[in-house]
């Protein structure tokens, strides 16, 4: 394990040891699992842009969305 220094708010030092004591922990301990817990859902979840993707895939209910793409981008090209 690797040694590091952090600085805390007084007020989420306080929490921390209090959750500590609460759980019988090291604080050490309980810093680790929350980093652990943080990495972990963090590298769940995927990138910004396939997120999105994922997140939006079926909310078009038009029909085919790139003809509707065409028809407004020719509408575009044709106003000029």
């Amino acid at each position: 394990m690797i040694r590091t220094v952090i600085s805390l708010d007084p007020e989420d030092k306080a929490w921390l040891d209090r959750a500590a004591r609460r759980d019988g922990l090291p604080m050490t301990r309980l810093v680790q699992r929350a980093i652990r817990r943080l990495r972990e859902e963090s590298e769940a979840r995927p990138a910004g842009f396939e997120r999105l993707l994922r997140e939006t895939a079926g909310t078009w209910k038009r029909g085919d969305g790139l003809a509707w793409q065409r028809r407004l981008r020719r509408e575009w090209t044709s106003r000029r």
